[in-house]
């Protein structure tokens, strides 16, 4: 049996250290994600329950999964308030207008307006978090599962976001939740890889380039990006080896003159 690549081996003991990082502790892990996952009909909050319990055991799945429905009831709160806000604004608007339109019935079309924005105010804390009534997150978890007929199919067919625009009307303040958080593009990246250019620029090609010689490749590229033709290292490299042994000999004379 032929000795295991050691290459191998220490890339897969970064891969353990980069899970480690972002999902071996738990109350780091980013709970959009998870509420992402409870806004997809097909699983709510039984899988992303589930999921906790299988990778975390089931008391602590369970306190994860509690946690989570907590902020996401926070979240939802929010939106009850700024949608509410919202709706007192409008109602707002719509008085000066009516009071402007005509003065005789100024009065009569202020207090109805204000008789629709009660009403209004009323129905949006039933739907949000009234006390008589399930909210609309407390109705979209109780009700049952979309089916996940795609189980077996390479492609998975289910559009989430037109099924959220077809039950907006039942679902008015959170469908406006599911919006924003599934337009947040998810991706497996670290942050400081998904925005650093010194990885792009320094590969296992140019691992011996001095700093200067760095920087000016960075800003050569910055430079040039606009430009319809690329910069093309490989057939740059006689002037940019030239540029480097230009700025070494000028280092070299500034150091002289200094002594």
């Amino acid at each position: 049996m032929e000795d295991d690549d050691p290459s191998l081996a220490k890339m897969g003991e970064k891969m353990i250290e980069k899970s480690v990082k972002y999902w071996g502790a738990p109350e780091k892990m980013n709970k959009v994600l998870f509420i992402a996952s409870i806004l997809d009909p097909r699983n709510k909050l039984e899988y992303v329950g589930g999921a906790f319990e299988d990778m975390f055991g089931d008391e602590k799945g369970s306190e994860i999964k509690d946690e989570v429905v907590t902020y996401m009831k926070s979240m939802f709160e929010e939106y009850v308030a700024k949608f509410s806000n919202a709706s007192r604004r409008t109602s707002s608007l719509s008085d000066s207008s009516g009071q402007t339109s005509d003065s005789s019935s100024s009065n009569t079309s202020t207090k109805s307006a204000k008789v629709r924005n009660r009403i209004q105010m009323k129905r949006n804390k039933q739907d949000g978090t009234g006390l008589g009534g399930k909210s609309e997150l407390e109705k979209y978890l109780s009700e049952e599962l979309e089916p996940n007929d795609d189980e077996n199919d390479d492609k998975d067919n289910f559009d989430i976001l037109s099924w959220w625009k077809a039950h907006s009307p039942r679902y008015k303040i959170l469908s406006e939740m599911a919006r924003d958080v599934l337009a947040i593009p998810i991706s497996s990246v670290a942050s400081e890889c998904a925005f650093s250019t010194g990885g792009r620029i320094l590969d296992s090609f140019r691992s011996s380039l001095t700093p200067k010689l760095v920087q000016a490749v960075i800003c050569l590229q910055d430079w040039r990006r606009n430009e319809p033709s690329p910069v093309n290292v490989e057939e740059n490299f006689n002037d940019l080896m030239k540029l480097e042994l230009d700025m070494v000999d000028s280092s070299k004379d500034s150091l002289v003159l200094d002594l």
